[in-house]
């Protein structure tokens, strides 16, 4: 098994990124886990429910691992690269949001 390159910052990081997220559904269901993500974030700070926090991490990135291993097929960049992929996340979402690069194509 080759060994994965080793990105030295987020820029260089993010088409790697992009690469791995070509299936729309794939992406769309990125979009929908980190929303439900921010609803139940904000639902645990308002209520001080705080199990809330922790449902908000695990329901994101079960709505994005659904998108990798049944849509794109293939490994989530979090196992390898897991703060890039974090910051790609909510990147991809601004830019699905304001009509920028990441929804092209």
């Amino acid at each position: 098994m080759a060994t994965p390159k080793k990105y030295q910052n987020f820029d260089d990081f993010y088409p790697f990124y992009l690469s791995q997220h070509q299936n729309k559904i794939c992406r769309g269901l990125h979009y929908v886990g980190s929303a439900v993500a921010l609803v139940l974030l904000a639902l645990a700070f308002v209520k001080q429910i705080w199990w809330l926090a922790l449902l908000a991490i695990v329901s994101g990135y079960a709505f994005a691992w659904i998108g990798h291993f049944f849509f794109e097929k293939n490994r989530p960049a979090t196992f390898t690269y897991p703060w890039y992929s974090f910051m790609g996340d909510w990147r991809m979402l601004k830019e699905f949001l304001t009509n920028s690069r990441a929804d092209k194509g």
